[in-house]
């Protein structure tokens, strides 16, 4: 058996997916496996995969033209989802592997993503409600903040990796903004110039300062928002079991008016 162990990301995972295909070992002798190994198996070799863009874009290309852009939307929404290896579930690069596979052998990637009976299908259904459920929910829980410079500014800590879909989102949303969308879990900010597009920046390039600088009146607002909520609340009915379930508490950092009760 050969391991080829991936970087925890979709140019990581496809790199390791054009070298599995590459290697002539035989599909049925490979298995792809993301992040660090705990656990190493006896007559099993282990390769590492260096992530190359090259590598990654071949494998993109191929996807879309032969399967069409919405199978590779499949693939690419479980490649970014949060989930990493678990002993009792197949690890997504794995997934992403065997379903690449299951489509180039049948030749109808749409049909293929329909046949949830398959382990690896299936796998890459979970993932990709995964990715969409946490998308989702920052668009419901994201906070925008007005700096001193008249740029809006959010902080997220998503576990998946959902930002491109946040900024798409805002961009149609507030076309005429400058924005700023911090991804703290995996060191990316999303900048958007007003009547322009989005890009993505690592987190290096962020003026951290100038970040913590809020606008006059920004801080009013922010007071106002916090006695609004704070008096709309009825005593009798509060329900914070229910309230975490609704919003978990690790979204509620991003929150000014939850924040407070960390």
């Amino acid at each position: 058996m050969y391991v080829f162990i991936c970087e925890n990301s979709l140019e990581g995972i496809l790199t390791g997916v054009y070298d599995a295909c590459a290697s002539r070992l035989g599909h049925r002798n490979i298995r792809l496996y993301t992040g660090e190994l705990h656990n190493y198996e006896l007559f099993t070799e282990y390769i590492s995969v260096t992530p190359s863009e090259k590598k990654a874009k071949k494998v993109i290309d191929t996807l879309i033209s032969r399967f069409g852009r919405q199978f590779y939307e499949s693939i690419y929404q479980a490649a970014m989802s949060g989930e990493t290896h678990s002993v009792d579930k197949m690890d997504k690069a794995d997934a992403i592997y065997e379903t690449i596979l299951l489509a180039l052998a049948s030749g109808d990637g749409q049909k293929v993503l329909l046949s949830l009976g398959e382990p690896c299908v299936y796998r890459i259904f979970e993932l990709c409600r995964s990715t969409n459920r946490e998308a989702c929910r920052h668009l419901e829980f994201l906070r925008f903040s007005e700096l001193e410079n008249g740029v809006l500014f959010a902080e997220i800590h998503p576990k998946a990796y959902v930002l491109p879909y946040i900024s798409e989102h805002f961009t149609d949303r507030l076309p005429q903004e400058n924005f700023m969308i911090y991804d703290a879990t995996h060191q990316v900010v999303s900048v958007h110039k007003a009547s322009k597009g989005f890009i993505l920046i690592t987190a290096s390039e962020l003026d951290v300062d100038n970040i913590k600088r809020h606008s006059e009146q920004e801080s009013e607002y922010r007071k106002l928002w916090l006695t609004f909520f704070d008096h709309i609340a009825i005593d009798a009915r509060r329900n914070p079991k229910l309230q975490k379930q609704l919003m978990p508490k690790r979204y509620w950092a991003d929150t000014p008016e939850l924040a407070r009760f960390l």
